[in-house]
């Protein structure tokens, strides 16, 4: 297989080699753009591109009357698109029982199957799933990876000095996005690319994902909307206030869920779960998601919002970043087993990110744009929930961190709370 010379490698990269290790199929799962397909690539001895123009008619013929046939080739094989044809699924399970071997397939796909009818098994002890997003900056060359969240979690804290960051340059990183393709390209052409996805999302995507026509102009709309709660637990009543009261539109609340759910199925929004810990005292912890999407490129160009805009409204930069940092944390997150969840309880006391790895072991993150002020804002908050935590029933945080998109320095405070400018962070 032909490996391209100039591929980025991606965490995703590692991940990939250790499911195929484990189990008999691999399913790479995330955004179009996000560089699903090239990672595969580099892993895969033979390919099948279900949605190839010249092939596909052929392709879905195959795959409903000898699918079997698809999955011949030296393995591990990439098969890519793999929802167009569903019934993969229980192929590719059928021959990796036959073979006995792990390592043979890996899934790509840009969404949810729209027809689920037709897988039959649920691929338990058979498959693993890998969740790919737009880059992290350690991924594209924007962080130093001077302070390892796997060294954080070990205890091992230390001092960094952090790339040479100005206000202007985030605020391209945040409209930029983390999309492979746009690293190569000039500044103006790179921010296009998130207005392209926007387009693509609403005029074709969002109606493939299950064959239901959508109104393009009113999910533009409802994306405009999200943007201007991410970040927070608005339930979907408050989206639909905010697009009849300034939007004008007359669709019901289950129009507007069905919107979401079409969206959250080709992977453009990603909300975040609550985080419940045990706690000292009885708090009534807020149950509800908090609104993200995948990039905070798809929440700028949403709102028709450059790196200028930003720069002149601090307020908007500030939720752009958090949507930013939570991406970053996604991704590092998953690397070392773990996931990233929100906390907020009924007294206004808030978390932006828990990292919680699967061992048990946790990490409280507060996110903050930088200056003095507000890390000492979210260096109390941190403290105040640790104080919180029933330690005779879980453990006590590794660590305490406050991230901030500017700063010239890593470090601990006298306190014990760390200060991580973005550009220094790694998995």
């Amino acid at each position: 297989m032909d490996h391209n010379l100039n591929y980025r490698r991606r965490i995703a990269d590692r991940l990939l080699l250790e499911q195929l290790d484990a189990a008999g199929v691999v399913l790479i799962q995330g955004p179009k753009w996000c560089g699903k397909t090239t990672t595969a690539i580099q892993a895969a001895k033979s390919i099948k591109y279900m949605d190839w123009p010249r092939e596909l008619e052929k392709n879905l013929f195959m795959a409903e009357e000898n699918p079997e046939v698809l999955l011949e080739g030296e393995v591990p094989r990439l098969i890519d698109e793999w929802q167009l044809a569903p019934q993969l699924w229980d192929a590719a399970r059928f021959t990796v029982d036959r073979r006995g071997k792990p390592g043979q397939f890996i899934f790509t796909g840009s969404a949810v199957p729209a027809d689920k009818s037709k897988i039959h098994h649920s691929g338990t002890g058979r498959f693993a799933w890998l969740t790919m997003r737009p880059m992290s900056l350690w991924e594209s060359g924007e962080s130093n990876g001077t302070i390892s969240l796997t060294n954080l979690f070990a205890k091992k804290n230390s001092s960094a000095i952090a790339p040479d960051y100005s206000l202007d340059d985030l605020c391209y990183l945040i409209c930029r996005g983390g999309w492979p393709s746009s690293l190569a390209m000039n500044r103006k052409a790179s921010l296009r690319q998130a207005r392209n996805y926007i387009s693509a999302v609403c005029e074709s995507d969002i109606s493939r994902v299950d064959d239901v026509k959508r109104d393009a102009t009113f999910a533009r709309r409802l994306l405009r909307s999200y943007a201007r709660h991410q970040g927070s637990q608005v339930p979907i009543s408050t989206i639909y206030t905010d697009l009849s009261s300034s939007e004008g539109i007359s669709m019901s609340e289950d129009t507007i869920s069905s919107y979401i759910a079409a969206l959250k199925k080709i992977f453009v929004i990603e909300d975040m779960p609550a985080w419940n810990p045990n706690l000292r005292s009885k708090t009534a912890i807020r149950a509800s998601d908090t609104r993200f999407f995948v990039d905070p490129s798809v929440a700028a160009a949403a709102l028709g919002l450059g790196p200028k805009d930003l720069q002149n409204d601090l307020n908007t930069l500030g939720l752009m970043f958090e949507t930013l940092a939570i991406r970053d944390l996604r991704v590092y997150a998953e690397s070392i087993d773990g996931e990233v969840f929100h906390y907020r309880d009924r007294n206004g006391l808030e978390c932006d990110a828990v990292i919680h790895l699967h061992n048990g072991n946790y990490g409280l993150v507060e996110v903050k744009l930088g200056g003095s002020k507000l890390e000492e804002e979210g260096a109390g908050n941190l403290k105040k929930l640790s104080s919180k935590i029933d330690t005779d029933k879980m453990n006590e945080p590794s660590f305490l961190m406050v991230l901030t998109g500017l700063g010239s320095y890593a470090y601990q405070r006298e306190d014990g709370v760390l200060v991580v400018p973005i550009g220094c962070l790694k998995d």
